[in-house]
């Protein structure tokens, strides 16, 4: 072999080991930004649902302080599901099972289509899934005294399973709506099994708040963490951020 030969073949070696370690990196640069969109999308719908859950914790543990307090005033549960209209009633028992099954919706999207395990050195992500595990521990915790809302992890895992909307495909996924969540409890019975326990739970709850303060504050709590995490320059937020004081103290939203 000549000298030219021998410089060509290795220009040519050269050449495509470049190519390769040059397609290896784009790759990967790709797969992590589609990974970063993911999480902001879908990052964002985490945020809401911890939101909307969060604000009817604290109504339900505010509504039990002022239920405590003297005076004639009357809480969340006492207006509307004990001495509310049977249409009051059912829509506290309803919403309240809805948003804490749609924020488990979203955690069983983001486990399904992001691999918590590759997603780089982001602090922010690892915080996240930090404080989601902390979340689930809390609705998995057992106690003799307080068992309203208790759900297994695998229970956890099958209500945020069922809340995924079936049209949709990775990347694109959403939880069912409100809507479609009572069309199902009505005329799905296999659906009704899995949530009629935190109906129950919820009729509990109006009937012996304190039974489950403690959770529900610990929860509540835990998720006004997950939303600093999921929006920490309080975009998304920004008025929630400025009457967040005190360990109930949050914006009301509904």
């Amino acid at each position: 072999m000549d000298v030219l030969t021998l410089v060509s073949a290795l220009v040519a070696l050269v050449g495509a080991a470049a190519t390769a370690v040059l397609g290896y990196w784009t790759q990967r640069r790709l797969r992590l930004m589609e990974q970063r969109n993911l999480m902001d999308s879908y990052g964002a719908s985490l945020a809401w649902a911890a939101y909307d859950l969060q604000s009817r914790l604290y109504n339900i543990l505010h509504g039990h302080q002022t239920d405590l307090s003297p005076g004639p005033y009357r809480g969340f549960m006492s207006s509307f599901h004990l001495q509310g209209t049977p249409e009051q009633r059912e829509y506290v028992r309803r919403s309240t099972v809805f948003v804490l099954a749609e924020y488990l919706g979203w955690v069983e999207i983001l486990r399904r289509d992001i691999q918590f395990l590759d997603l780089g050195q982001s602090r922010a992500n690892r915080s996240a899934v930090t404080v989601i595990s902390s979340i689930g521990t809390v609705l998995n915790r057992t106690s003799s005294a307080d068992d309203v809302l208790r759900l297994w992890r695998a229970e956890q895992r099958a209500i945020g399973e069922l809340m995924v909307h079936p049209d949709g495909e990775p990347g694109r996924r959403r939880c069912l709506g409100y809507a479609e969540f009572c069309e199902k409890l009505d005329g799905d019975d296999a659906f009704r099994r899995w949530f009629a326990p935190l109906l129950e739970d919820i009729d509990r709850l109006a009937g012996d708040t304190a039974q489950a303060a403690l959770r529900l504050v610990e929860l509540q709590q835990k998720l006004i963490i997950l939303i600093d995490v999921l929006d920490p320059k309080a975009e998304r937020f920004p008025h929630f951020r400025q009457q967040t004081s005190g360990t109930l103290g949050v914006r009301v939203a509904d």
